[in-house]
């Protein structure tokens, strides 16, 4: 049984554990599961390679840890509940042996294509039980997945697919997004022009729409599982044999393939699940993530699945039929953790408190943050309005690259604070690096955010590429992981994200966070949301230029939200810290996963605009000619 903190002092004496003894911290993690054969050696690792395994020449299979292992006593129990994009649709409630099944169905249609240990497989599905299903059929027999969240261009898709070398893509007719109808396999269509390692493409009916069926190529999902026995035998798997590929852009060049092995990962998803959100049996976790991105892959499936939980899975969006929708889910559901982004929270603010009207949301225990560090104002909204000020806030740091949460508080262990991180998960050693690599110890520092020691959810390499690995995460100082974060540790210890590196505004040799300003220009009572970056000043060496989203304008118009706004960041950091440039823009350029494309912002405050580089993930690639157009200076 995977270990679970219950007070401060447990996370103190685990931590120090985990720093004193890692191998044996790990080793009693490793032991909650089924391996078909035991490790020889927990860990071997340099990080001038960089090579990182863990529990070498360890056997086992993922989805054995899944179902075999929990099936005695979960098998009747709701393992993945979906709730449909339209709440007049009804919702499916799968079992674990009825997952199980579903699961062994598909992979042993998966085989009977010719799909075999060690191939890649592409999937690019809306958010539907099939996408879950397809995921574990691929890990039950060693195939290796990844998934591309189902929004990207054809061009993006290509670009994966290719760099993959995958042998088979797994895709819907349509999807539903809010009021919209998403043309998924007409996308994958366009790609596949260009993918000559594509062999067959699976199709699940979602919408009933009609698409272009290629024969010999093209399979519908109900065809292929067709007559395919509920049993399947999984396949053996090194606990250093891959599980997923997954891709995240870069800020120039192509995707990032970012490569997570099994047993390491497995472990590390599991322990995070349990101890940062507290899960307790018949529990009902909701994470809001797509399944695309590494939040869905550890928090929707794999770490709350592995540990026998009861994971909610919605195809849908929080103001899809009305602004009140996540909330009823929330109440319908009986959800006990909320997992979502600040982003989302910051939207769902706008509306005010009438779409909580009538939502008891008595059943939640804890609130999680994820994708960016929260804001004051949008942490005090979450805990006062949705946690009724009875509910930890969990304000999580990680990335694709850890696999797993990496900072984070504990529900209920660890005092919050609200726009910190606070406390590392155990097993996770960071430390704060001046820009010449040296390590700043105590307290009240500021610095680069590296990890001195590995941990097993970690990245093992860039898929095609470990050069490419070594050089962004390994050499900028050597001997550590780079995270390509700024970071702050307080009086407390506490650990506040300051944004990316290159998001650190050095002005007349200040270092200032682009976090910390853009909270406090978000204080303004008129200010939606913002970004701030860094411009070349002649004097300054760095200016600050602000790009500022407004609910409404004051009776000033532009120039009085200007003023304002230059005014309230001299009065709550510094003068210095005040913005030379205020940009009132109607939004602002993100990803499909609801971060802000800083770079962009970047180049167009620096009058820069000759090359962009990726924006394959931008949700409104129209909203950049519209910042131009209106840049100031």
């Amino acid at each position: 049984m995977i270990r679970k903190i219950t007070t401060l002092g447990g996370y103190i004496r685990e931590y120090q554990e985990s720093v004193e003894n890692p191998k044996l911290f790990w080793t009693h993690q490793a032991e909650a599961f089924y391996w078909r054969k035991k490790w020889d050696k927990v860990l071997d690792w340099n990080f001038e390679e960089p090579s990182v395994k863990w529990f070498l020449n360890g056997k086992l299979n993922i989805t054995e840890n899944i179902f075999e292992r929990n099936m005695f006593l979960r098998k009747d129990q709701p393992a993945i509940i979906w709730e449909p994009n339209n709440p007049e649709e009804e919702g499916i409630t799968l079992t674990y042996e009825e997952l199980f099944k579903k699961v062994n169905q598909f992979a042993n249609a998966l085989q009977k294509m010719g799909i075999e240990k060690g191939d890649r497989v592409v999937i690019y599905m809306p958010m539907i039980p099939e996408l879950a299903i397809a995921m574990l059929a691929c890990a039950r027999i060693g195939a290796i997945h990844s998934i591309v969240f189902a929004g990207f261009s054809a061009k993006s898709l290509v670009e994966r697919i290719n760099d993959a070398q995958a042998k088979m893509v797994i895709t819907s007719d349509e999807g539903y997004r809010g009021n919209k109808t998403i043309q998924i396999k007409a996308i994958v269509d366009e790609s596949l022009t260009d993918c000559p390692s594509v062999e067959n493409v699976v199709v699940v009916e979602r919408t009933g729409g009609a698409v272009d069926m290629k024969a010999g190529r093209d399979i519908w999902w109900h065809d292929a599982i067709q007559d395919m026995p509920e049993e399947n035998e999984a396949a053996e798997m090194d606990s250093e044999d891959m599980l997923f590929i997954l891709y995240t852009s870069g800020s120039t060049g192509k995707p990032k393939g970012i490569v997570h092995t099994t047993g390491g990962y497995m472990v590390y998803s599991a322990y995070t699940f349990k101890n940062v959100f507290q899960y307790s049996d018949n529990d009902m976790f909701f994470c809001t993530a797509d399944i695309g991105w590494i939040t869905g892959h550890s928090y929707i499936i794999y770490g709350p699945l592995l540990c026998g939980a009861k994971t909610l899975m919605f195809e849908g969006i929080p103001t899809f039929p009305d602004e009140g929708r996540l909330w009823e889910i929330v109440d319908k559901y009986q959800v006990n953790q909320l997992y979502t982004a600040p982003t989302a929270l910051r939207s769902l603010m706008t509306y005010g408190e009438e779409p909580l009207d009538n939502k008891s949301l008595r059943s939640l225990k804890v609130l999680g943050t994820v994708g960016e560090p929260i804001n004051e104002e949008a942490w005090h909204w979450y805990h006062d309005h949705i946690g009724k000020g009875n509910c930890p806030i969990v304000d999580t740091w990680w990335q694709t690259e850890t696999g797993g949460i990496s900072i984070s508080p504990l529900a209920g262990i660890i005092p919050t604070k609200p726009s910190f991180a606070t406390l590392p998960i155990p097993g996770i050693q960071p430390v704060v690096l001046d820009n010449e690599g040296k390590e700043l110890s105590g307290r009240n520092v500021e610095g680069n955010l590296c990890i001195k020691f590995p941990w097993p959810g970690m990245l093992r390499t860039i898929y095609g590429d470990h050069e490419r690995c070594k050089n962004v995460y390994f050499s900028k100082f050597k001997g550590y992981y780079f995270t390509g974060d700024g970071v702050k540790r307080d009086e407390d210890g506490y650990y506040r994200l300051l944004g990316r590196v290159d998001d650190v505004i050095v002005v007349s040799g200040h270092n200032l966070g682009t976090a910390e300003i853009e909270n406090a220009i978000n204080e303004h009572p008129l200010v939606h949301e913002s970004a701030v970056v860094g411009y070349p000043h002649e004097i300054k060496g760095q200016g600050i230029y602000a790009f500022v989203v407004c609910s409404e304008l004051s009776t000033g118009g532009e120039e009085g939200i200007r003023n304002s706004v230059i005014k309230g960041v001299s009065k709550i950091i510094s003068p210095i810290a005040k913005p030379d440039r205020v940009q009132i823009v109607s939004g602002l350029p993100k990803t499909r996963s609801g971060k802000i494309m800083r770079r962009i912002l970047r180049k167009i405050a620096e009058n820069n605009y000759s090359d962009l580089g990726d924006i394959s993930t931008m949700l409104d690639p129209d909203l950049v000619d519209e910042i131009i157009k209106g840049r100031i200076g």
